[in-house]
């Protein structure tokens, strides 16, 4: 794609060598600069599947095109193979954005989000974000894409320190596929890698006092906790609380992976949309079975 000037707007992360379109696709994993752009399932033109009746299912199409009726591609994404296996996909790709910046503040996390709701208000090119608390120093940064006259006038009107977009496009590719130390200093200290997904004007949240800050992404809408195994259920309560939700995105070990549920229940009312959307798919439940939180 970067051949031809063209890009996956979403920024999936590459976690490893045996990442795939369709690991992506059925995972719903999309990158820092998914507030501003949309999600996996916005670029999902459409896709072919085998279900759990052995029938080979076959839905959108290649092109952009009005429809009616059910999108029923994206089902698919984010439903981590509990539907079918994936044999196809098709992607809706756009050009690279003309002019990019990232703008460097040292803020408080409550002040960052502050900013964020504010600068989200306004028409500014904001296309990611990333506050951090490491090594001490509370920062935040914004990456600006889009015309030139757009980018170069809200650098002048937001402040902070721009950086050099050579070096700092290795710091965004490490936060898409977290390889930031923020992320690999987790495991060894046998914390496990929570997911919080929040309305973005949620404030700081009030996390146990043993928990460390989280890395806040998505304008304030995604939030990475690093804690013990034994905050789970206090994490899955803050969530709530907020009108979100929190999901177990990687374990410190084998162990605690099995021994926890990775996302949180459901209202009864979509849980009940669920399982008769797998019902429909996958009558005998083989594919990814426990999966989800209410199979278990």
């Amino acid at each position: 794609l970067a051949e031809k000037n063209q890009c996956l707007p979403f920024e999936p992360p590459h976690f490893g060598p045996g990442a795939t379109v369709g690991g992506m696709v059925a995972a719903g994993l999309s990158g820092p600069a998914r507030a501003s752009v949309g999600a996996v399932r916005d670029y999902v033109l459409g896709l072919q599947l085998i279900n759990g009746r052995a029938e080979h299912l076959v839905f959108g199409g290649q092109v952009m095109k009005n429809v009616a009726g059910y999108d029923l591609s994206r089902f698919m994404v984010g439903a981590w193979g509990t539907l079918g296996v994936l044999t196809e996909v098709s992607l809706k790709v756009l050009p690279v954005a003309p002019a990019e910046a990232t703008l460097r503040f040292e803020l408080g996390q409550a002040e960052a989000l502050r900013r964020l709701h504010a600068w989200g208000g306004q028409p500014l090119p904001l296309n990611a974000s990333c506050w951090v608390h490491d090594a001490g120093v509370d920062t935040l940064y914004v990456r600006l894409r889009g015309a030139v006259a757009a980018v170069e006038a809200a650098c002048r009107s937001m402040g902070g320190e721009r950086q050099d977009n050579a070096r700092v496009a290795a710091d965004w590719a490490a936060c898409r596929d977290q390889t930031l130390p923020w992320f690999t200093a987790g495991p060894c200290a046998g914390l496990d890698l929570w997911r919080l997904s929040l309305p973005a004007t949620t404030p700081v949240l009030a996390l146990p006092g043993s928990v460390a800050p989280p890395l806040v992404e998505w304008h304030g809408a995604l939030r990475w906790v690093q804690a013990a195994p034994v905050h789970a259920q206090a994490l899955h309560d803050a969530a709530r609380q907020a009108g979100g939700s929190a999901s177990l995105f990687r374990a410190h070990s084998a162990d605690a992976a099995s021994a926890a549920a990775s996302f949180d229940f459901l209202p009864a009312g979509l849980q009940a949309i669920h399982e008769r959307l797998r019902q429909s798919f996958d009558p005998a439940g083989i594919f990814n079975p426990g999966r989800m939180a209410w199979q278990r």
